[in-house]
């Protein structure tokens, strides 16, 4: 992404940054902490952008090869306390001063449409298993995270839900159900919409999968996050984002009306 923009750093970037400054004073290559920890070159390297986290025994070994006495022991424990995954850090502090927000999902309620035990339940379906510790970490941060909703100025939120995102039972139907009762709460806000897709449509504008578009201060700015199995990217550029906000526009109105959403939820919390 294109963003000259000075950026917030998170508890993945800083742990990151102190990695690479006790290794480089160490003389300590990027392949020979590798080599200790099991890890590839790429991947240490990975590791002090902030784009992914330490695990395993690779905090203690670097802390002890580096000579760092402790410092990177701390510092990891607060990686672990936040929650935040360390790609995700980006996106949030875009989320955070963006003046709208628009998620596109066909797979499961968006995170900050999630109750706490939704959430658990989504954090304890990932593969590979998480630790309790990084589950009830993420699922404070994911609900922290909604606090987006009662800023100052409210940002305009939106959604586009495919159906079988509000069946699906991650936790059981009472979480489900009590899930879905939230997202109607949550959808008698002024500054928010939520919208379901019908559930048998001959055209379709999001069969590329799920998105998300920010639009960012004051709108003068536009991006698109998406996220896969191989990786998550920002789009920053034309033509691309345009795009990606054309078939977000078309999915609107291929979707059901707020109202008749606001409906058709209601009556699948009935039915669980």
């Amino acid at each position: 992404m294109n963003n000259e923009k000075k950026r917030a750093p998170g508890a993945s970037k800083a742990f990151g940054v102190l990695l690479r400054f006790h290794r480089e004073r160490a003389r300590v290559s990027q392949e020979a902490l590798g080599l200790k920890t099991g890890y590839s070159k790429s991947q240490v390297a990975m590791i002090e952008r902030g784009e992914r986290r330490a695990k395993g025994n690779f905090v203690n070994i670097a802390d002890e090869l580096t000579g760092a006495q402790g410092a990177l022991l701390a510092v990891a424990e607060e990686v672990t306390a936040s929650g935040i995954a360390a790609w995700f850090e980006d996106y949030l502090w875009e989320e955070a001063r963006a003046a709208g927000i628009h998620m596109y999902e066909n797979h499961l309620i968006p995170g900050p449409l999630q109750t706490k035990e939704y959430a658990r339940a989504v954090f304890h379906s990932a593969v590979p298993a998480l630790e309790d510790e990084e589950i009830e970490a993420s699922v404070t941060a994911r609900i922290a995270r909604q606090e987006l909703f009662y800023r100052k100025p409210a940002p305009v939120v939106t959604f586009v839900l495919e159906k079988a995102a509000l069946t699906k039972p991650l936790g059981g139907k009472g979480v489900l159900r009590e899930n879905l009762l939230h997202v109607l709460d949550r959808a008698k806000l002024r500054n928010v919409e939520i919208q379901v897709m019908p559930e048998n449509p001959e055209t379709h504008a999001g069969l590329n999968g799920p998105f998300i578009l920010l639009e960012t201060e004051e709108r003068r700015d536009q991006l698109v996050y998406v996220e896969g199995q191989g990786g998550r990217y920002f789009l920053s550029e034309q033509p691309d984002v345009g795009d990606v906000f054309a078939r977000y526009s078309t999915l609107r109105a291929q979707a059901h009306t707020p109202k008749e959403s606001v409906r058709i939820i209601e009556q699948v919390a009935r039915e669980l």
